[in-house]
């Protein structure tokens, strides 16, 4: 069905009237006090733009204030459930609905809208409100000196498409009907992504289960071997930012930014060297099927294989195989369910963050069981790394998918002809 027909069966021939934001409230005003005095010892929250996220108020990393000093700010500009909080500093267009639960709390650099509810649902405006069509329009209008910021007047002039104007009652039905759509799209999205997030939970601990019982091996089943005995150790290095000729697109540049968890290969690294780059470091060139273990701070451990040729930065620990009798999907598998024990490893230097260096690193033992078990290891835990992979890889394209359907949706229900009057 095309967009006009649908429309025009929702709103079965009424007329929508396009008016200003300023009309169809109570009240509204700038939640701009002189700042007040913090205590990290009071209970009231002092939230400001960046505390309003994805229609909600986060009241993590707030200061706070007196019980006082809130009843002062608030007399006059009372923040009350149901109101709407619009970021206007810095942090801009972002919305936030005061939940019953929020208060009491106070803030700055926040403009405070309240409905006239008997002629716009507050769910109707939000889903009208908190779309990237209107982001963009606030990001064209704000003014751009200092952090940048919108003035009232770009919340106040907002036009806003009311069905039926004339007819309240008939009014709000349109509106509920079109949230009622929208809001099953928003609900689709929550469940799937609860699903899907449930089901990947679930497929890790059974690969972390399956891999430590494969992994665990009796004295003397095993042959156990340092790092350094069974493979070439580097750690890596970086050019001089400055050094202009070091960088290109010849050879791949691997930082531990660059390695994601649960990530098996890396083949795209953020930035490349040109071949003369890497020649000046050709003692820490890793030929392809090499594992890289980050080695210094809170993502130490963990480890990929390169797909390609690659320098690796000072933060990463690599070794080349040089022992035909491990594999290096193994191995892999080895040192990534060593991950907590490198880290703690690397604590035990005293220093402010863990830390791993070449010599501590080559002396890592690790079991070394027969040609045959280490594949047989792989293939299974293989198998299992590729069932939560797929999952973690879909789990965003699903969720991109349905969000571009409520999108879609939204756009299709909100985007009301103009008269030539309204639209001059």
């Amino acid at each position: 069905m095309s967009q006009l027909n649908y429309l025009e069966k929702l709103l079965d021939g009424v007329e929508v009237e396009w008016k200003l934001l300023e009309q169809l409230v109570v009240d509204k005003f700038w939640i701009m006090p002189a700042t007040p005095k913090f205590n990290e010892g009071e209970t009231i929250p002092y939230i400001t733009s960046k505390n309003i996220k994805g229609g909600h108020i986060s009241f993590d990393k707030t200061k706070f204030i007196s019980r006082e000093d809130y009843i002062e700010l608030s007399r006059n500009r009372p923040i009350l459930a149901g109101d709407f909080l619009i970021s206007m500093i810095g942090t801009i267009g972002e919305v936030a609905v005061v939940k019953e639960s929020d208060l009491a709390f106070y803030g700055q650099n926040m403009y405070l809208i309240r409905l006239d509810e008997t002629v716009i649902m507050s769910r109707y405006f939000w889903h009208f409100f908190d779309s990237p069509r209107m982001k963009s329009h606030f990001q064209a209008v704000k003014n751009n000196s200092g952090q940048g910021y919108l003035k009232a007047n770009n919340i106040d002039k907002l036009e806003i498409p009311i069905p039926c104007p004339d007819n309240p009652e008939k009014s709000l039905a349109i509106q509920a009907e079109i949230v009622r759509i929208l809001d099953a799209f928003t609900a689709m999205t929550a469940e799937l992504t609860a699903e899907l997030t449930a089901e990947l939970n679930m497929r890790k601990k059974q690969y972390n289960y399956y891999r430590d019982q494969l992994l665990s091996f009796e004295e003397g089943d095993v042959e156990w071997k340092a790092l350094g005995e069974i493979g070439h150790i580097v750690t890596g290095r970086t050019p001089k930012s400055s050094d202009k000729s070091a960088w290109g697109n010849d050879v791949d540049f691997v930082t531990p930014s660059d390695i994601k968890n649960g990530m098996r290969n890396i083949a795209f690294p953020s930035r490349r060297l040109s071949a003369e780059g890497a020649a000046s470091m050709s003692k820490v060139l890793l030929p392809s099927g090499s594992l890289l273990v980050t080695c210094i701070g809170a993502d130490m451990g963990k480890t990929v294989i390169n797909a390609n040729d690659c320098i690796p930065n000072q933060q990463i620990n690599a070794i080349t195989l040089t022992d035909d009798s491990v594999q290096v999907g193994y191995l892999f598998h080895v040192l990534t369910a060593m991950r907590e024990a490198l880290r703690r490893q690397g604590e035990l230097g005293g220093g402010t963050m863990p830390l791993i260096n070449k010599s501590d690193f080559s002396k890592i033992v690790v079991p070394i069981p027969s040609h045959e078990e280490q594949n047989r290891i792989a293939t299974i835990l293989d198998k299992f790394d590729a069932l939560t992979n797929s999952i973690t890889e879909g789990l965003p394209r699903e969720i991109e998918l349905r969000q571009k359907q409520y999108e879609y949706y939204r756009d299709l229900l909100l985007s009301f002809p103009k008269t030539e009057e309204a639209a001059a």
